[in-house]
């Protein structure tokens, strides 16, 4: 990712920046990344985003420019704004690996590092973390619900701005999608390039098959032709009547696409007619308004569908597009911290998450407990960053996708339905729930 301005931040962020400086306040905080409940439906959530929580933190620093323009503003005293001059990011981070599956009040980042650097980088934290974790829980259904067919990330152009529609084709990829429409996820992540042609292509033509003959001519491997245009399966026989002219080019007819009508009903009639013209080989590829209630219907109707390409949905994760998140003080100068708010109560302390597996290496149960409480199981977070350096290179993303899919593979049957189920079992440890009272009494304890 390009720079990010450490402008772009809450005004409350600096606000307080500035009232710590002051105060003196500059100990060791600890900070934890959780999301407090499931959106309605859903069974479970995916972390993603930690590779650019880390690169940002590495680089966040801020330039004359922006010091020069906080200068302009009301409120900010000189020896604070110098102050910033030297601003980086000197502290730890343990975190859950991307791709892995995590549940409510499971914080999947933990940061620790002198109480003005942890507050300030707090509003980019939770927007890296909050939208790619949305996305790859969103697509991990999907991946679900699709079984056999791949899976392309279409929701670029309907995404809200373009960090939004470049992260979600990462997200998406790691969570099993097969490729993404968007090119400069290809260039900069890796993410398999995914595309075909527009309705416009086809209407720019007099004739629908020149249309196609023009478009296949252009490519050498991988043609893909949409064919709901007009109509769809007098568009298939087009194809059927094409393809031997095109082979014997040296122009590989990889698939056909459909984009709108009954894709199941169309894609029984498309292949029977491919079928007939001796082209089996050629894929049937569908898109237009899925999500992964229709993933499923396509699937359980039986459609000779070999992959779909999603938008709207996707992207924007459309039925549940915010996670009731939260990044909180959890201890400050050696002392644990915990809010109490209605509603929105935490545990306190620097914590854990131990994950217990059965004999089948399915998820049994997870346990919520102190860093220091070692407990049987895996223990989910691991150390990232150590003095504001990262402690080795992050995997690639091929391999996040497999640990994302291990994962699903891990997750009890029950879970991995599109219904919601019953909740899957995290507990609190003893340990926790101790300091819990203690912070509760000292809190009584202390004059208002």
């Amino acid at each position: 990712m390009s720079r990010t301005s450490l402008l772009l931040t809450d005004l409350y962020e600096l606000n307080m920046l500035q009232a710590y400086q002051e105060a003196g306040m500059a100990e060791t905080a600890v900070f934890e990344f959780f999301v407090r409940k499931l959106p309605p439906g859903r069974n479970f959530l995916v972390a993603a985003g930690l590779e650019q929580v880390v690169a940002f933190l590495e680089s966040a620093a801020f330039t004359d420019e922006e010091i020069g323009w906080l200068a302009t503003q009301p409120g900010f005293s000189l020896p604070f704004l110098d102050s910033l001059f030297a601003l980086r990011f000197t502290g730890d981070v343990d975190a859950m690996p991307e791709g892995t599956i995590f549940f409510p009040d499971e914080p999947i980042l933990r940061v620790a590092a002198p109480l003005p650097e942890a507050q300030l980088f707090e509003t980019r934290i939770i927007n890296l973390l909050h939208f790619q974790t949305v996305v790859a829980s969103k697509a991990s259904r999907m991946v679900l619900a699709a079984g056999p067919m791949k899976l392309a990330d279409f929701g670029l152009r309907r995404a809200h701005g373009a960090e939004a529609g470049l992260l979600a084709a990462r997200a998406s990829y790691l969570a099993g999608f097969a490729g993404s429409a968007t090119v400069l996820a290809a260039q900069r992540f890796g993410v398999p390039a995914s595309g075909t042609m527009a309705h416009s292509f086809i209407q720019a033509h007099d004739d629908e098959a020149l249309a196609f003959e023009h478009f296949a001519r252009s490519r050498h491997e991988g043609v893909v032709l949409l064919i709901d245009t007009y109509d769809t399966e007098q568009a298939a026989r087009k194809v059927v009547e094409l393809a031997p002219r095109l082979a014997a080019e040296g122009h590989d007819l990889k698939g056909v696409r459909i984009d709108s009508g009954d894709l199941a009903d169309h894609a029984r009639r498309v292949r029977a007619i491919l079928d007939a013209g001796g082209l089996q080989r050629v894929q049937i590829f569908a898109s237009g308004g899925l999500d992964e209630w229709a993933l499923r219907r396509l699937v359980r109707a039986g459609a000779p569908i070999d992959a779909c390409g999603v938008g709207t949905s996707l992207s924007t994760s459309e039925d549940a597009p915010a996670l009731d998140c939260a990044y909180k003080l959890q201890a400050y100068a050696g002392q644990a911290k915990r809010k109490r708010s209605e509603g929105k109560a935490t545990w306190p302390g620097r914590k854990q998450v131990y994950r217990r597996h059965d004999a089948g290496g399915i998820m049994a149960g997870d346990l919520l407990t102190l860093a220091d409480d070692r407990a049987p199981g895996e223990a989910l977070l691991r150390p990232v960053m150590r003095g504001g350096q990262r402690l080795g290179p992050f995997p690639r993303l091929d391999e996040v996708r497999a640990h994302a899919a291990a994962e699903r593979d891990r997750l009890p049957k029950r879970l991995r339905s599109l219904e919601p189920e019953a909740p899957y079992p995290v507990a609190v440890s003893p340990a926790l729930r101790r300091l819990t009272a203690e912070v509760d009494r000292a809190a009584e304890a202390t004059p208002a």
